[in-house]
């Protein structure tokens, strides 16, 4: 049989133009995993791709080769793309890196504007940077210019009232449990609306 016509062997275009076959894989065994990863019964994942239950177990079973039409159901009901069906994950043995930090041990950095507490902070190489800020800020003007840093960055307020400032976009005024996610190398800065100061969790990129 031909590499074009095994169905465990996908080609798969590289970030460089070229390709590159997939190892084989059990389809039945690949499929399975996916959906018990999702915690969803036969019944379940069938709806959610659009196809038969008895399909369904017969594809799990081996006994059935799904066609492309098939198999492009399959994917966009387990939310992954057709060739991810054929290619096992990229880590092949989960990791098992942690690391504890409890309230008010984080190390501490304060300045005019805002006072952080880095969280985590025993974990090296780390792809994310998570920190408590309290938001000491109460005008636009407190700050020295804007501030950028590559990465992306998630912020969601924890006590009190906040307004985010970006540089493309109007002011936002957001509370308790609103949440935002930006480029933080677009110019952003946050003031505390609430007589008190404000503590929000902010989570930067760090890749």
């Amino acid at each position: 049989m031909s590499d074009l016509t095994n169905p465990a062997i996908i080609r798969i275009a590289r970030s460089d133009g070229g390709e590159a076959l997939a190892a084989p894989i059990d389809l039945a065994e690949r499929v399975r995993t996916l959906r018990k990863d999702r915690g969803w019964t036969l019944e379940q994942a069938a709806q959610a791709a659009g196809l038969a239950r008895s399909t369904l177990s017969k594809i799990e079973n081996g006994q059935m080769s799904p066609t492309y039409d098939g198999l492009k159901k399959l994917a966009e009901g387990l939310g992954i793309s057709v060739p991810q069906l054929f290619t096992p994950p990229r880590h092949g043995s989960p990791g098992g890196r942690m690391t504890l930090t409890k309230a008010g041990e984080g190390e501490a950095h304060v300045t005019t504007t805002y006072e952080h507490e880095l969280l985590a902070g025993a974990l090296t190489r780390k792809a994310m940077l998570p920190y408590r800020a309290t938001i000491h800020a109460r005008r636009f003007e407190d700050f020295d210019g804007w501030v950028r840093h590559d990465g992306e960055e998630f912020l969601y307020v924890l006590t009190g009232q906040i307004r985010l400032y970006t540089e493309f976009y109007a002011p936002i005024d957001m509370k308790r449990g609103d949440s935002a996610y930006y480029d933080a190398s677009m110019g952003h800065n946050v003031i505390s609306l609430s007589p008190e100061d404000a503590t929000i969790l902010w989570v930067t990129s760090l890749e």
